[in-house]
């Protein structure tokens, strides 16, 4: 059975703004992709702002589900380390967040809120499980997000996803 349209324009979104951020594809590329209108890219979602938020929050919300419960007694940095692997060498391409991110400036108040939400939630995530001070804790969350996403981008950018592997090997 196909999946539902409203799923499969957001399916080919993901792919898109993972590939190449905000203004990586047009409602009209969505469409031709999936073999329907324009307008019935429009029916389900009034604008592109509408369609990334909500894509934004729902990749946040597979994120974090895909996690452990967060425990100083399980390590943290590994299993996050396993979901951004996982999602780089399953399709080779960025976190979909992360790339957002990197057009904070020019994206549209709640897509940047969105992408925003979800860096907070893993630093939420992270800070319930790591050990130490809340600087060290802080520090630590901060400096692992910076590596993981970096090491996407390096990984995309010299077309090897064994580099995420060697820049990550210490979260492992």
């Amino acid at each position: 059975m196909t999946a539902p349209t409203r799923e499969r324009i957001l399916e080919a979104a993901e792919r898109h703004v993972r590939a190449g951020g905000y203004n990586g594809f047009s409602f009209r590329d969505l469409a031709t992709e999936i073999g329907i209108k324009s307008a019935s890219v429009h029916y389900h979602f009034p604008s592109k702002e509408t369609l990334v938020a909500e894509l934004a929050a729902r990749y946040r919300e597979r994120f974090l589900v895909g996690l452990p419960a967060p425990s100083p007694a399980q390590p943290a940095l590994p299993a996050l380390r396993a979901a951004f692997r996982a999602a780089l060498h399953r399709d080779g391409l960025m976190c979909l967040c992360g790339a957002l991110a990197n057009q904070t400036e020019v994206l549209p108040p709640p897509v940047a809120t969105e992408a925003r939400a979800f860096f907070e939630a893993l630093l939420v995530w992270l800070d319930a499980g790591l050990t130490g001070s809340d600087v060290i804790r802080r520090q630590t969350a901060l400096a692992s997000l910076a590596q993981l996403e970096g090491a996407m981008l390096l990984a995309r950018t010299l077309d090897d996803p064994r580099v995420f592997d060697d820049a990550t090997a210490e979260l492992a």
